[in-house]
């Protein structure tokens, strides 16, 4: 990891947060009903993300941990949920709450 790397945030993050977030929220949608995928994946690639931060700084490349700011993809995940759970319509959440 060098400095630069956080010129690529602006661009991953949508991309990782909606395209990521949608393929799990189909999947517990269709199969299970369940309305909190976007959650769930929010959550693992956060905890997926401290993990490797924090094994990072101490074996390896030594950035930073307090250069990852995470919370404020949680919100979108929960009205991406929300949306999804009251509409029920695939085309109102990805309008909405994309």
């Amino acid at each position: 990891l060098d400095w630069k790397d956080r010129q690529w945030w602006p661009v991953v993050t949508p991309i990782v947060g909606i395209t990521y977030c949608a393929a799990i929220m189909y999947y517990l949608w269709v199969n299970y009903r369940l309305p909190f995928g976007a959650t769930l994946c929010i959550v693992c690639l956060l905890v997926g993300e401290w993990l490797t931060r924090y094994w990072g700084f101490y074996w390896w490349s030594h950035y930073p941990i307090n250069f990852v700011f995470p919370s404020t993809m949680i919100p979108g995940a929960l009205v991406m949920d929300t949306v999804l759970l009251l509409t029920r319509n695939w085309m109102v959440t990805a309008l909405i709450g994309g």
